[in-house]
């Protein structure tokens, strides 16, 4: 909700408290102020001028000569602006003033001739963009005739006016209104509230005369009143209404679109406007719409309705969907005369019902689905009829036609002062609860402490005690209720082994170079059962679906982390960000219904997606760009932070590259993936060559231990040798890797693997895999024997157990 303070004022006094100072008072009465917006920047000397003369300049075929009067002196300004004509009223900033971007205006010389100010445009003026009307964003601002020469421009063009955007939470429909804010700004300032009046002449001719209004379905539409105003002229709206429609985030149209769209943010009751003789008929029928009824909308589309919809109809065809569109054949336009003016009250649930199945929301349907005030209906509609007379010359006719079954009353909610001050650890009095209510305006009857409190229709959300103790509290005010400390000893927070994990993976991810990415928890049909890890999908889960998804593109709850962060990858690659390292530790959701009757579990798993260039060192002209290993590597030294051993073997899965893809083992268990992506898949998603990992983070967490521990630094001295194997093609080289490492023990302290080689020398089906061996006594100096005594014993075991022998 966009609250303008120069439309608040009319109903409140603000007195002088800053912008700044009043978004804090609401916010810490508990409706958040997100934001605050000047309408325009500041500027000084621009007043409203009258053009006495307009001339072609002498030396310019585009530029017009202009002899403009201020006030106190008549200016000659020179003037671009295509819509520039004798007789208009004008902004003119005169020599010395200094418009918004510090521009400082001066005499000067166009083509030989002098000019002294300057015509100026909205925008110039310093509006906004968005605040710009359609008709004037290209040229200067022609302002209406009956403004004073010589005044200052900005109250007449609302260049003064700040706007403050409401966060509301779905129980406050009340502040959906200008009248709502107005109450609640009134209740916390303590001041007086001046509603608008609604009283309007009309004339001797009776509504009836000209409509009949039947509705057949009194539960979805209680309340149907049609006004009748006749003999309008359609023309713009005077400059304060299409000020504030501005201000609010809507541009104006016409005098009698703009009076019903003044009024719903006014009264926060949506009215309708319909073109009377374009009506032909002399009856309104609200009813449920027929099974593949047709209708065009406003918005020049057709909908097929069902009977969940709830229609406006002439007494045989739709007219307007109710409460949330209105239908073309009815549309007001420049030649209308006469409109039927609709305020009505629709239940939430036909309103949220339309909505849902056509994707159609607007202004007025929102008010709808939460709930609008039931006594405010008709005097919306008389607010409505008054300023139609007044703006568009209108003639209202006498006493509109009504369908009445609306429950007008007011809650009852009764309540305690010992209770209240029970529930807030405070000392409120009695006295202090009846300001209180005064200051919410809300009527009650008071036995010494208890209190019968009758809320008010606009307040549809209190119903009960503890909507009122919320009233009592937030303006006797949150800051003002006394807070304790809690009693006996008190203990450090810590973490628990599962934080530290989540932060030990953290830290050690981002310090390897791969950015923390959060993607949305939802995803769409095609995603939902791609890059499963393969131990999840063993257990066969089924897909939980959303039972009212805001899009398809979020109907369900993923079972994968890796296809929405390869939708931002993705994404960033389209706008040129070739090198990029995300990883994401979230939470999958997995069931075993086909129907969900329980919660599904939520099980925390780590997934990366990385592309481009790994490392780059321009000045060494060195670079590396991401590849099987280099994510190995990242994974390898993660579990090695993590003191996890981990074992990595050969696979082929869905939608992964068949020859670079490898299984996560611990303790001879699948704990998730890492590879390339297959690359067609990479093709469909426009992804350059992009490797991932997923990791099942509950079994790392299972096999973690925090237990310090602590490795002394070696006092002897290491002996590193060199061995390479002749091998079998398909044996794996981390096998060998791994019993080099059990016969070598406890003197072997590290094997690594430093080339592979197959070619020339090495006969055919055959590869050479060398490994690096360092040898290492905790207490004492190895002899040359004792290494020797453990390599021949390797090499021996290796020979016997793969068919190798040693590279000569």
């Amino acid at each position: 909700m966009f609250v303008s303070l120069n439309w608040l004022r009319n109903y409140v006094d603000l007195g002088h408290l800053s912008p700044e100072e009043l978004a804090e008072k609401i916010t810490k009465s508990g409706i958040e102020v997100d934001g605050i917006e000047y309408i325009a920047e500041e500027n000084n000397d621009v007043v409203i001028g009258y053009v006495d003369s307009c001339e072609k300049h002498p030396n310019a075929d585009k530029l017009s000569l202009c002899n403009v009067d201020v006030g106190e002196e008549k200016l000659q300004i020179i003037c671009g602006a295509p819509n520039i004509a004798q007789g208009q009223k004008v902004a003119v900033a005169k020599p010395g003033a200094v418009l918004p971007g510090n521009v400082k205006i001066k005499q000067t010389k166009l083509r030989g001739v002098q000019s002294n100010g300057m015509i100026c445009s909205l925008k110039e003026l310093g509006l906004k963009e968005k605040y710009l009307p359609k008709e004037v964003s290209d040229g200067i601002v022609v302002l209406p005739d009956d403004v004073l020469t010589g005044e200052s421009v900005r109250p007449i063009l609302n260049l003064d006016d700040v706007v403050l955007e409401f966060d509301l939470t779905p129980n406050r429909a009340d502040s959906l209104s200008m009248l709502g804010v107005a109450y609640e700004v009134a209740a916390i300032l303590d001041k007086p509230i001046l509603l608008p009046a609604e009283d309007v002449e009309v004339s001797d001719e009776e509504t009836s005369a000209y409509i009949d209004v039947e509705v057949e379905d009194t539960d979805l539409n209680p309340y149907y009143g049609a006004f009748i105003i006749r003999n309008l002229e359609i023309k713009p709206s005077p400059p304060w209404i299409a000020n504030y429609l501005m201000a609010a985030g809507i541009r104006p149209i016409n005098n009698v679109v703009d009076i019903t769209n003044f009024v719903l943010l006014e009264y926060g009751q949506p009215l309708h406007a319909f073109d009377y003789d374009r009506l032909q008929s002399k009856k309104i029928l609200v009813r449920r719409a027929r099974q593949e009824e047709k209708l065009v909308t406003l918005d020049e589309k057709e909908r097929i309705l069902s009977e969940d919809h709830l229609v406006i109809t002439n007494g045989e065809a739709p007219i307007a969907l109710a409460g949330v569109m209105g239908g073309a054949s009815t549309e007001v336009t420049e030649e209308t005369t006469t409109v039927l003016l609709e305020a009505a009250y629709f239940a939430p649930s036909a309103v949220r019902t339309t909505v849902k199945d056509t994707g159609l929301r607007s202004e007025s349907s929102t008010r709808f689905e939460k709930g609008v005030d039931p006594n405010r209906v008709k005097s919306a509609g008389l607010r409505a009829a008054q300023l139609l007379k007044q703006h568009a010359g209108g003639e209202v006719l006498a006493n509109p036609v009504e369908v009445d079954k609306l429950d007008h009353s007011e809650k009852t909610v009764v309540m305690n002062v010992d209770e209240i001050n029970k529930r807030l650890g405070t000392d409120i009095s009695g006295q202090e609860i009846v300001h209180i209510l005064n200051k919410l305006r809300f009527n009650f009857k008071q036995n010494d402490k208890d209190f019968t409190v009758y809320a008010p229709t606009r307040r549809q959300d209190i119903q009960i005690f503890e909507d009122m103790l919320e009233e009592v509290a937030r303006i006797y005010g949150y800051d003002h209720l006394p807070f304790t400390l809690p009693f006996g000893k008190s203990h450090a927070g810590a973490l628990t082994e599962r934080q530290l994990l989540k932060r030990n993976v953290k830290n050690y991810l981002e310090g390897a170079g791969l950015m923390e990415t959060i993607t949305h928890s939802l995803t769409n049909k095609d995603n939902i059962s791609m890059l499963i890890s393969p131990e999840m999908k063993a257990k066969g889960p089924k897909p939980v679906e959303l039972a009212m998804p805001m899009s398809e593109d979020h109907r369900y709850l993923r079972l994968s982390i890796l296809p929405e962060l390869l939708s931002t990858l993705a994404y960033n690659q389209a706008r040129n960000q070739a090198d990029l390292s995300y990883y994401e530790l979230g939470a999958i959701f997995i069931s075993d219904e086909e129907v969900l009757k329980e919660q599904p579990d939520e099980s925390l798993r780590l997934a990366g997606a990385l592309t481009g260039k790994w490392m780059e060192q321009p000045w060494q002209q060195e670079k590396k760009a991401v590849d099987f290993y280099v994510v190995k590597g990242v994974l390898e030294g993660l579990f090695d932070y993590l003191q996890i051993p981990v074992t990595f073997e050969q696979a082929k899965l869905p939608d992964m590259h068949p020859g670079r893809c490898a299984t996560m083992l611990i303790r001879n268990k699948v704990i998730g993936f890492m590879g390339q992506l297959h690359p067609l898949l990479e093709k469909d998603m426009d992804l350059n060559e992009t490797y991932v990992f997923d990791v099942n983070i509950e079994e790392v967490l299972a096999a973690y231990s925090d237990n310090p521990s602590y490795h002394q630094i070696p006092k002897y001295p290491s002996v590193a040798r060199d061995i390479a194997f002749i091998l079998d093609e398909e044996v794996v080289a981390g096998e060998v890797k791994s019993m080099i490492e059990e016969v070598g023990a406890p003197l072997v302290k590290n094997v690594q693997i430093f080339d592979v080689y197959q070619g020339e020398n090495v006969p055919e089906g055959k590869k050479s895999i060398a490994y690096s061996l360092l040898y290492q006594h905790p207490e004492k100096t190895l002899q040359d024997d004792e290494v020797e005594r453990s390599y021949q014993k390797i090499v021996e075991k290796v020979n016997n157990e793969f068919g190798a022998y040693v590279r000569s």
